[in-house]
């Protein structure tokens, strides 16, 4: 019954998508509904699509409130903060501290580096859950990727060890640990196509034919003997 523009307005203000006044006209009120299930049926195929390929992404805002993500980052935050922190923080619950303050800093002005990214968990083993941007989607829309990294620092000693960069010396660690290519592509938010690229390029610095090889020179390089 409030059909004044600043009611209109306040109503999207408060995050509305639509704003339907009385006198009710049932046609137009199906066809907005109408409408609606369209658009959100094309935003969950989307997101099931990037799911598909690998793609452990969420969007945020600037205050850090999560406005969505894909299953597979779901699952991700599932395993770092339990099933009904993971459920809220894909309806709209805020992000952990650490990423609301990376996303403030990110946004504010003045000198200094800004951090590329920032560890969000940590697991008992010494995982950890990263958070980097990809884009900006909107005015206050930031797309993000959430990957998995070991622990111990594994990465960088076969990175240094074996002159690899840092992305190979990532696939090497898991295949060392004896993950298939599409959990190394999930862990990582690679597609398991750029992780058979990857692996090609192992292959030939070290001078070895197959993923047991590679995987074996990882091992002696990570227990320092020859």
């Amino acid at each position: 019954g409030l059909t004044e523009t600043e009611h209109i307005l306040k109503g999207f203000a408060a995050g509305g998508v639509d704003y339907v006044t009385k006198p009710i006209v049932a046609e137009t009120l199906i066809a907005r509904m109408y409408a609606h299930l369209v658009n959100a049926r094309v935003a969950q195929s989307t997101r099931a699509a990037l799911d598909v390929t690998g793609r452990t992404l969420l969007a945020a805002n600037h205050r850090g409130e999560v406005l969505w993500c894909t299953p597979q980052t779901t699952r991700m935050l599932e395993a770092a903060f339990g099933s009904s922190a993971a459920d809220g923080l894909a309806t709209g619950v805020s992000l952990p501290e650490e990423a609301r303050l990376w996303l403030a800093d990110r946004q504010t002005g003045g000198g200094g580096r800004k951090p590329d990214s920032v560890v969000i968990a940590t697991f008992a083993d010494g995982r950890r859950l990263r958070l980097s941007p990809v884009g900006q989607t909107g005015p206050d829309e930031i797309l993000l990727q959430l990957a998995e990294e070991s622990g111990a620092g594994e990465d960088r000693l076969l990175k240094d060890k074996l002159s690899l960069t840092p992305r190979e010396a990532e696939v090497l660690m898991w295949v060392a640990n004896g993950k298939p290519n599409r959990d190394i592509a999930e862990i990582l938010g690679l597609s398991p196509r750029t992780v058979d690229k990857h692996l090609e390029q192992i292959y030939a610095k070290l001078g070895v034919e197959n993923r047991a090889a590679a995987a074996a020179m990882a091992v002696r390089a990570l227990n320092g003997t020859r």
